[in-house]
């Protein structure tokens, strides 16, 4: 299956690069969902041409309007419908007689809704296969590409473009994670809501995904799958070359429900959707957090499929907590060869421990903690990986410069100078090396050595449960994927 050559061809590219759109139910009241979607397509700065439709206002935002999509100066390459139920249709056939052919239903009240929604739902598919349009939904919310300026959904996009692709059958789950993500550092390549997948489905997502140059990762939101073999094949083409993560909220009885009543997705079993992750290398996350610390995880670290890990830490505490977490995610602690001992002797004083984990206590030059000894342990040859614990200093550091007699007015500007070489020197020491680091910290993610580390791309988490568990993913990636090549 030829995934990685066809983003071209596939019939979400007009959807996720539009250069024009027609927005359907966009006007002055600035409180509809239409208009409120204008104002975060407008936000992000987006760059094609919009053509608000609308019957009565002439300018919608200071946008000229269009009474009718058939008296528009040009056929958009996109239409975004935002309408009551009970025009969609006409709307959609009106798009058709346009020569638009793509296009995404944000509207509900579809098959979702029972039978009378369902067999509106029928006839837009049928109006849609009379023009060969290709659509998102209906009940959805469609797309975002950050790198293209585009978000035409109800929040707005207020981080930077990232490397996660995202397909989801939940309507307002991908715009709910913005912030989360931006959060952490991180941000969307191209996210799709699929909603009731009428005519656009996740294994269109996916294979979009899979060819899109700035997507580093897929994840996906699934409540149930239509197409199986098709899943798994789609997926077993990717794998070798993106890793998968999937969260699969349908597996209970609560959640089969609340997944029918959402979308009208059918879901099935547990078992049977552990046996198509596993047929198809598709890394399974059972929670929100999951799905996001192994996307991070998977997006900047290269693969291992090796299960030694060493941890370094400056406190005895969090490295027993980081080996118990390691122990009990399967992995087990690296013993150091004597040559790595050796070598780490003059930086370890006697107060700390040469055993693994590496506990430094205290270091008479900082910068040891993000070179040398990091150096060190990565190159062991009897290790895969290396989980650090982050301490974050700020206010220790401040004190000391304080008393070598730096002004109190300079120090903000000292810590950020000592911030920014420590964390240039550990990326450059990693430049060398081809194997996963992961950290945990107690501070705060936002604290500013651990900040810095994030930004420039080192996963961080709070608890070294979690990292352990982001370990474990990336393993498991690498093993699938050596499976499926």
């Amino acid at each position: 299956m030829n995934i990685l050559n066809s983003i071209n061809e596939s019939p979400l590219f007009k959807i996720a690069n539009p250069k024009s759109i027609a927005l359907f139910g966009a006007s002055n009241n600035i409180t509809s969902m239409g208009s409120i979607m204008l104002s975060s397509l407008l936000s992000i700065g987006y760059e094609g041409t919009i053509y608000p439709v609308h019957l009565k206002e002439e300018t919608v935002q200071d946008i000229k309007a269009y009474k009718s999509v058939l008296d528009l100066p040009e056929t958009p390459d996109l239409s975004i419908i935002v309408l009551p139920t009970n025009i969609v249709c006409k709307t959609m056939d009106q798009c058709g007689r346009k020569g638009i052919k793509h296009a995404v239903v944000v509207s509900g009240g579809f098959k979702e809704v029972g039978t009378q929604g369902k067999d509106m739902e029928t006839e837009l598919i049928q109006i849609a296969k009379k023009y060969g349009i290709r659509f998102l939904g209906p009940n959805c919310l469609g797309i975002a590409n950050p790198h293209q300026k585009l978000n035409p959904t109800p929040f707005s996009y207020e981080g930077l473009p990232g490397c996660i692709g995202m397909a989801s059958q939940s309507g307002s789950f991908v715009t709910q994670m913005f912030d989360y993500l931006n959060r952490l550092g991180l941000g969307f390549s191209t996210a799709f809501s699929v909603g009731n997948e009428a005519n656009i489905d996740i294994i269109d997502c996916m294979k979009y995904l899979g060819a899109c140059p700035n997507t580093k990762v897929i994840s996906m939101y699934i409540e149930g799958i239509k197409h199986g073999k098709a899943f798994v094949e789609t997926a077993r083409a990717i794998i070798p070359h993106k890793p998968i993560v999937a969260l699969y909220v349908g597996g209970s009885e609560a959640g089969r429900q609340a997944g029918f009543s959402h979308t009208g997705a059918m879901a099935g079993p547990d078992r049977l959707y552990d046996g198509i992750f596993r047929q198809s290398g598709v890394i399974r996350a059972q929670s929100i957090t999951e799905l996001f610390d192994f996307s991070w995880a998977l997006s900047s670290q290269p693969r291992s499929i090796g299960r030694k890990v060493i941890v370094q830490t400056n406190s005895g505490g969090p490295g027993a907590t980081a080996a118990d977490a390691i122990g009990r995610e399967g992995m087990e602690l690296s013993p150091l060869s004597q040559k790595t001992r050796d070598k780490l002797a003059p930086f370890i004083p006697h107060t700390g421990s040469i055993k693994n984990p590496i506990d430094i206590t205290f270091s008479r030059n900082q910068m040891d903690f993000y070179t040398n000894i990091p150096e060190i342990l990565l190159k062991e040859e009897n290790a895969d990986m290396l989980m650090i614990y982050f301490l974050a200093p700020t206010n220790m550091i401040k004190q000391m410069m304080i008393k070598m007699g730096v002004p109190k007015n300079e120090l903000n500007k000292k810590l950020d100078e000592i911030v920014h070489k420590n964390s240039d020197a550990f990326m450059a020491m990693l430049d060398n090396h081809k194997k996963p680091v992961i950290g945990y910290t107690y501070n705060s993610i936002q604290e500013h050595f651990i900040r810095a580390l994030i930004d420039r791309g080192i996963p961080i988490f709070p608890d070294p449960k979690r990292a352990a568990k982001a370990m474990g993913a990336v393993i498991q990636y690498g093993q699938m994927s050596n499976k499926t090549q």
